[in-house]
Formats: C-alpha cells, structure tokens, sequence
C-alpha cells in the first residue's frame, strides 16, 4: 500500500510540473506572439433559421502557432486574463477582424465576444470605440457579444461599458442566457440588442417543460 501510495506522489508531482510547464510555455508565448499578429480572427456564419441567408460572421480568436497549428481559446484565453494580456490580444485580434470586415457586403454584422476578464476594464468601451475611429468601421455593424455570467460578476463597470457602447451605436448581445444569475428585470433594464438562449435549454424545450417555460418567457420580451 505504501509503494502504491509512493506511485501515486510521484505521478501527481510530474504531472503538476507538467501542467505548470505547460502554462509558463502559453504565457511566454503570448508576450512573444501578440506583438507578431499570430492570434488571428476565424469567422464563423450566423444564419437566419427561416431563410437560411447569412446575416453576420463571429469573430473568433485562435493562435497560429508557427509549431502547433492553430490552438484554440480555451487553452490561452484563460492565462491571457490571469497575466492582465487579455486587452493586448483582443486589440490585435479585433483590429485585424475589422479590417476583413471593412470588405464585406455592407449589409453584414461582426460579432466579437469579450471576457470576463474583460470585463474589468473599464477602459474597455474606449478601447473598442478607439480601434473603430481607427479602421473607419461602422459602429451599427458591429455586435459585442457579452456571456451572462461574466457580464454579472462585473455588473457595475459592465453597465458602464454597455450603455457606453450601446450610446455610440454599437450592438450588444447577451450570450449563453440562463447559465449564470440575470432576472428578467435585469434583462429588460440593459440596453441589449439580442439574447443567446444557452444550448441546453433549446435542445430539451420540447422533453422538458422547464426549458420551454424559459425560452417562451424570453421571447416574449423581445419586440
């Protein structure tokens, strides 16, 4: 028992070293690589459900890494916030988004989601505004799209930043709603655009009578 108990010390610590590696390796590589333009906006269509027609592209940040391929946001979103370079990559990446953008059909919405870490910015409304003077996009074409949960950790500077971009004509977006703390009568007091229900209750609102109560009662709000 003691030797399999020994095994199972030495396992955690290499693999604690291993993971602690690993993130000192994401870290260093984001100091080096922001400045280099290697985090790059992939866009993913937004589809009208009744006609089918393409309406908007989301930005979504990946890091083309010149080892690794392309790595997604899960594994350097969450140690760009932890080092305080979460506004450096957004900047970069929703620069270059922009200006990809600017060549599109004029009828067509960017979307771009901010962190949570974000969030704590309170600078965040001018930096955003600031890039879009620079690339000379419009701000009616433009959606931020803010997670529920996020946006009610940060609820006071998030209100700022909100009614601060929704004032120079920015649109805003509430994502994933129904996984973290809103009440309608939040809902209806933010100045937000349009409401992502969260997957899980749009996948079980005909099994499940809660999540039909749910989607109805936020559809209702809507105009």
């Amino acid at each position: 028992a003691k030797d399999s108990g020994g095994d199972r010390a030495v396992w955690f610590d290499t693999s604690m070293e291993s993971v602690l590696r690993a993130r000192n390796e994401i870290e260093s590589g984001l100091r080096r690589r922001i400045p280099l333009g290697e985090f790059i906006p992939y866009f993913q269509p937004q589809d009208d459900i009744e006609t089918g027609d393409i309406w908007g592209l989301e930005a979504l940040a990946r890091w083309n890494h010149p080892a690794g391929g392309v790595v997604g946001p899960d594994l350097f979103i969450p140690v760009a916030e932890e080092t305080g370079m979460i506004g450096d990559m957004f900047d970069s990446v929703f620069r270059q988004a922009l200006l990809e953008a600017r060549l599109w059909d004029p009828s067509l919405i960017l979307s771009v989601n901010v962190s949570a870490g974000q969030l704590k910015d309170p600078l965040l409304s001018h930096r955003i505004l600031k890039v879009l003077t620079e690339v000379s996009f419009p701000p009616e074409r433009l959606e931020i799209e803010i997670t529920e949960s996020s946006l009610f950790e940060n609820l006071v500077v998030a209100q700022a930043i909100v009614t601060s971009l929704k004032n120079q004509g920015v649109r805003l977006v509430l994502d994933d709603f129904g996984t973290g703390y809103s009440s309608l009568a939040h809902l209806r007091a933010l100045p937000f655009d349009r409401i992502k229900i969260d997957r899980s209750f749009v996948q079980t609102m005909m099994k499940v009578s809660g999540s039909l109560a749910i989607v109805t009662a936020v559809f209702a709000m809507c105009p």
